[in-house]
């Protein structure tokens, strides 16, 4: 719960700068809360796991890559659907023991991410979004380092991942002309392998993103 709580502290942070910026720059060009918008978008993920289920296992964040395109299709002049496809690399730091001594491994997670969002427009450079996100597996990887055997690494290759995950998004873009900056904070809401146990550990993912993009 903490580390959910701090993502969205570092969020209303974010965009409460960006959007100080976005009324700092704001013309006096029309409302633009109405119009149509496709545009692409490109930044980092700070992600973590919560809701862990393993004796041996603490968790640290990692870095990793987010891009892809959006619609922003408007449903009135405050409100609005926003359907996202997202390239997102999640994942962890981990660390851990056995008879051989501490070890750590970073696991990269790849997904396809659909994120589905409600826009709500109170002012024309402000977005709030929210809603469900269904999420596509499409590789792991594990780097180790330290005191793992060849067998510990094969088990920890072998968890049985699941490829559908579901979760909840909730964030901010800000407008700045045709230029976007975007935060969201994401929560899977189903485990990623339900075989976990102290070595192979259950867990849900969570993600702190921070994302520029252009719209057209």
């Amino acid at each position: 719960m903490k580390k959910i709580l701090s993502s969205v502290t570092i969020i209303f942070a974010i965009l409460a700068s960006a959007n100080g910026l976005a009324q700092e720059t704001s013309t006096t060009s029309s409302d633009s809360r109405g119009g149509f918008k496709f545009g692409v978008k490109a930044g980092v993920n700070l992600s973590n796991v919560y809701d862990e289920e393993g004796n041996d296992f603490v968790a640290e964040n990692k870095t990793g890559f987010a891009g892809g395109a959006f619609l922003s299709i408007p449903l009135g002049r405050y409100i609005g659907f926003q359907p996202e496809v997202m390239y997102s690399q999640k994942g962890y730091k981990a660390t851990g023991s056995n008879i051989l001594g501490s070890y750590e491994y970073t696991r990269t997670t790849t997904y396809l991410d659909l994120p589905l969002q409600l826009q709500l427009k109170p002012i024309d450079n402000l977005t709030i979004l929210a809603g469900p996100q269904y999420s596509y597996l499409l590789e792991t990887k594990n780097d180790f380092n330290g005191n793992t055997s060849t067998t510990q690494e094969d088990d920890i290759n072998s968890d049985n991942y699941k490829k559908n995950i579901f979760g909840f998004v909730v964030g901010a873009d800000v407008n700045l002309s045709d230029f976007i900056i975007s935060a969201r904070a994401g929560w899977d809401i189903s485990k990623s392998d339900s075989d976990g146990d102290s070595t192979k550990p259950r867990y849900k993912n969570q993600v702190l993103q921070l994302t520029l993009g252009y719209a057209f």
